[in-house]
């Protein structure tokens, strides 16, 4: 079978791409209003972009041509903050994407508990298990649709206890979730573990080399 992609509408490829790039990481984003409102909404288009600083990325994308809350957010105030949800928090994850007011806190609304950032304005939700408060870099526009990609650089990482060893994170006790094409979500499942590769040492371009 083969599709052009030229042949489909954007609600076409969407459901398309959803259902091939998968698992996806979720970033779930709080941000804050204008008005002081916290808003709190999954993006699961999100990824790692540097690693010094650290930076991650997050598409997000329009509703009929409008920016959503979180996009508005971040731009005027150029502040925001990753939540990691558990499989705890799956149900939370899932019905903080339904569409509000501005003026109306997902957070409040499901009950969640807001703890204050330590360099950004915005709160991180206290019962995610890692949180990363970012301050905005870049926007970058893509495609025909008005989608945005939002790279913002990690200021301070909220790790609960337990999850960090020799400065790793025990994946099998963070218990992630992820986004799979439709209303369908994955947990973490079984864990593969392979042997251990030679890399070359990460660098700071023109300065002395990291530890690999």
């Amino acid at each position: 079978m083969h599709l052009n992609a030229a042949d489909l509408n954007p609600e076409e490829t969407y459901k398309l791409m959803t259902g091939v790039v998968v698992p996806r990481p979720i970033a779930w984003i709080s941000s804050v209003s204008g008005a002081g409102t916290v808003n709190l909404a999954p993006f699961s288009c999100y990824t790692i972009v540097s690693n010094k600083p650290p930076m991650v990325g997050v598409n997000i994308g329009r509703k009929a041509g409008v920016r959503k809350d979180t996009a508005v957010n971040i731009k005027n105030n150029g502040e925001f903050v990753v939540n990691i949800g558990d499989e705890d928090l799956l149900e939370s994850v899932h019905l903080s994407a339904v569409e509000h007011p501005a003026d109306v806190s997902e957070a409040e609304l499901l009950g969640l508990d807001v703890l204050p950032g330590r360099s950004v304005a915005v709160p991180r939700i206290g019962a995610a298990p890692i949180s990363l408060e970012c301050r905005l870099h870049s926007i970058t526009p893509f495609g025909e649709t008005g989608a945005e990609f939002f790279v913002g650089e990690i200021m301070v990482f909220h790790i609960r206890e337990g999850l960090l060893h020799n400065g790793k994170i025990d994946t099998a006790q963070l218990r992630p979730i992820c986004r799979l094409g439709g209303p369908n979500y994955a947990t973490l499942g079984d864990i593969v573990t392979m042997a251990t590769l030679a890399q070359t040492a990460k660098t700071i371009i023109g300065g002395a080399p990291e530890a690999a």
